[in-house]
């Protein structure tokens, strides 16, 4: 009997094997069986190979659960006609949210069960659960509320719920090991609704602090806190979003900024008692970036009008951010009109207004999804168009929001249930996924980056510039003016920052990391002799060449001849120790130096690092 379902499960992996991304819009990819009902879904890639998961759910016979299948980078199923279902937990007959994220390998699906409990399960890529079936309990069995999951970067993966008044972050390793869980709670109000942004040193949470007024409206604020992988806190808690009055129904939403920190809006009525949408952000080390306490709303206020439905990007050249939202009618919110708008990390507005590239009048449209192509040309939205029955559109823009293709993914016109979110585009392509109503089926497709669908021809990758006009000079003024003055000329698209290699007498090198919006730098000397500077740019995914100086040359060589004491303290332990010609001499002990001038390198009795130059 066992051999019987093995064979009867390779056989079905077999035809599974003969769909693949399509390039007519008539005929889109079947993924997997399922029925009329399913809904939820979620897409996500694993960008070290390509594969792309979807899951959905539907009532099963343990509940409201998740189905998933696993597709290669051209649309062919790997896993049988029905996906993975996870079976083992009982689940609710509702929806009490659940969320997943490919990984590298494999996918991570979390959920809370009927207990309720939180439960992450992880499906390496042939099918098996390294994790066991049932998966892992989280949050010591706190928890039943709102689902988070994001990729670390070592295989393993960052998880957040809620029990609707605290919030409980844990990190799972990739082994399926538990670190400490971190509690954010507040005695006075309820920490909920959070949101995941990985950082350099672990994660920021974005979440609200909130009170109930009345039985629909919540008094709300919104806070960001760092914290690392044994759930200790190390960025303190920091406030985003002022207090405002909105409806319990409305959230906040988070997107990395791709430096390190990241991006925070929502939209409601509190302000001038129309819905807008109010954009914040702040940088890799939790510090607001946007002084406005309300944030920056993407349109002036206008009582006639919603602004509603928000959907992000970022900009790969600029870091950033790109939404796509709705305005529509106060009154009946019968319009339908979607706007792209741009934002700053400074809460600046190139486009003003935004850009209107949808006037759709009454006709129902939703499900806006916009994603920037990973070459940084320019960016595609992606949307259901229709009420009773809907194709699936898709447009593409350059970078200054001007249109350059339209395109239909789907024109059967039949009811959709769409995905909650996209991939995003990964090898030049986005992929999206819906269930059929007429036939209870999963069916997807994927879109290029130049419209194309079907095989598409990953782009050009992102440039990767190094700065130019690389230049230096040494100076030396005053006992407290002194060093190195650097300057260069930037790359036409801004690096995340700037590598500066410095190689003191000894050849010893040291990186400094320079904010990508400077073009200057001054180096406070602390050694004599002949030093060497280098300067690269680093992008996402590659670091540039050397930047040239006017000669051609890929480095800076000057010659320090003078250094100068930077401090009247004296200095209680020894760092390292200098001689006249800038070479280091293995010893913190002065008493073991022959007599000449040397230059020491220590800390002082206020904690700070100084030079002094001391003749023995």
């Amino acid at each position: 009997m066992k051999k019987l379902s093995l064979l009867l499960l390779a056989l079905a992996a077999l035809i599974t094997l003969k769909a693949q991304w399509v390039d007519d819009p008539y005929n889109n990819t079947f993924i997997a069986n399922c029925n009329d009902g399913a809904a939820e879904l979620y897409v996500s890639t694993d960008i070290s190979t390509g594969d792309s998961y979807v899951q959905w759910h539907y009532q099963g016979e343990n509940g409201w659960s998740p189905w998933i299948q696993r597709l290669n980078s051209e649309g062919v199923p790997q896993w049988p006609a029905d996906g993975i279902h996870v079976t083992t937990p009982d689940f609710a007959t509702w929806s009490p949210g659940y969320s997943m994220t490919a990984v590298e390998g494999g996918v991570v699906t979390m959920f809370r069960t009927l207990g309720p409990h939180h439960w992450v399960v992880k499906i390496n890529a042939d099918g098996t659960f390294p994790w066991g079936e049932h998966g892992i309990m989280l949050f010591d069995g706190e928890g039943g509320g709102r689902s988070e999951v994001i990729a670390g970067d070592d295989g393993g993966v960052w998880v957040l719920g809620t029990d609707m008044d605290n919030s409980f972050l844990q990190y799972v390793n990739a082994d399926g090991t538990l670190r400490t869980m971190a509690t954010i709670t507040d005695p006075d109000k309820k920490c909920t609704n959070g949101k995941l942004i990985a950082s350099d040193d672990g994660v920021y949470v974005v979440y609200a602090k909130q009170t109930l007024q009345g039985y629909t409206n919540y008094i709300k604020e919104i806070y960001v806190a760092g914290y690392n992988k044994d759930g200790e806190l190390i960025v303190p808690e920091t406030l985003l979003l002022a207090q405002q009055t909105v409806g319990a129904s409305y959230v906040h939403y988070a997107i990395s900024d791709g430096m390190g920190g990241g991006y925070v809006y929502q939209w409601h009525s509190g302000i001038g008692g129309a819905y807008n949408i109010y954009v914040t952000h702040f940088d890799k080390t939790g510090t607001p970036t946007i002084t406005e306490p309300n944030g920056v709303p993407v349109h002036s206020t206008d009582p006639n009008n919603f602004y509603i439905n928000a959907y992000p990007t970022i900009d790969p050249n600029t870091n950033d951010l790109l939404l796509v939202y709705r305005q529509t009618e106060a009154y009946s919110q019968s319009q339908y009109k979607a706007y792209i708008n741009r934002i700053t990390t400074t809460g600046e507005k190139p486009w003003g207004e935004g850009i209107l590239m949808l006037d759709n009048g009454t006709e129902h449209f939703y499900g806006l999804r916009i994603d920037a192509f990973e070459n940084g040309d320019g960016f595609a939205v992606i949307y259901h168009n229709g009420a009773s029955t809907q194709t699936i559109e898709a447009q593409g823009f350059d970078m200054d929001g001007n249109t350059t293709w339209s395109t239909q993914m789907c024109n059967h016109p039949y009811p959709k249930t769409g995905t909650e979110n996209t991939t995003g585009f990964h090898d030049g392509q986005n992929i999206v996924a819906w269930v059929d109503a007429q036939n209870g089926g999963v069916y997807g497709q994927n879109i290029g980056w130049d419209s194309t669908m079907g095989e598409v021809t990953p782009p050009a990758p992102l440039p990767c510039d190094p700065p130019t006009d690389f230049q230096g000079t040494y100076f030396f003024e005053t006992d407290t003016d002194f060093g190195v003055h650097l300057s260069w000329i930037a790359p036409q698209e801004l690096p995340q920052f700037y590598h500066l290699y410095f190689t003191d007498p000894s050849s010893c090198t040291t990186i400094i990391e320079i904010d990508p919006t400077e073009t200057e730098f001054i180096d406070h000397m602390s050694v004599i002799g002949e030093v060497v500077y280098q300067l690269t740019a680093v992008y996402e995914d590659c670091e540039s060449e050397f930047a040239l100086t006017p000669d051609g040359e890929d480095h800076i060589t000057i010659e320090i001849t003078s250094i100068s004491e930077n401090s009247e303290q004296e200095i209680v332990s020894i760092l390292s120790v200098y001689n006249i010609k800038g070479q280091l001499i293995n010893t913190k002990d002065i008493n073991e130096l022959t007599p000449g001038t040397y230059a020491i390198i220590g800390i002082s009795e206020s904690g700070k690092t100084i030079v002094k130059k001391v003749l023995k």
